[in-house]
């Protein structure tokens, strides 16, 4: 099992073209960790304005009787992909993992797969 710091390091070094990733808390809009980022990616900002996303797809969901679980939100930007993955391990409720990519070097089927395998080891 891994720790925050430990998973997020990982999504970083073995998913190619990571360029940053957040263990987000939707319900307070906070970044529990960050790795990577920089100044053309600031992830506190991109953990709170991805949390409004959240809630907001979550709303509608309600509001259509979708009786589902989302596994993942795409953003799909000129450069970059933007990966949003709702936990649902036991005790990880209102968390989710943000991963951001650089569109010319990941492979987003495997930045997917990698990720899922990443929440799967994640330890809250």
């Amino acid at each position: 099992m891994a720790n925050t710091e430990t998973a997020l390091k990982e999504a970083t070094t073995i998913i190619d073209g990571a360029i940053g990733a957040a263990l987000v808390d939707y319900t307070s809009g906070m970044a529990l960790g960050t790795v990577g980022g920089g100044k053309d990616l600031d992830l506190n900002v991109a953990a709170a304005g991805n949390t409004d996303v959240v809630r907001a797809k979550v709303r509608t969901m309600e509001m259509l009787g979708l009786n589902e679980e989302i596994e993942d939100i795409l953003i799909t930007l000129g450069s970059q992909y933007h990966l949003i993955r709702l936990l649902r391990s036991r005790g990880s409720n209102g968390l989710f993992l943000y991963l951001a990519l650089d569109k010319s070097r990941a492979n987003l089927a495997m930045a997917r797969h990698q990720l899922r395998k990443i929440e799967a080891s994640l330890e809250i």
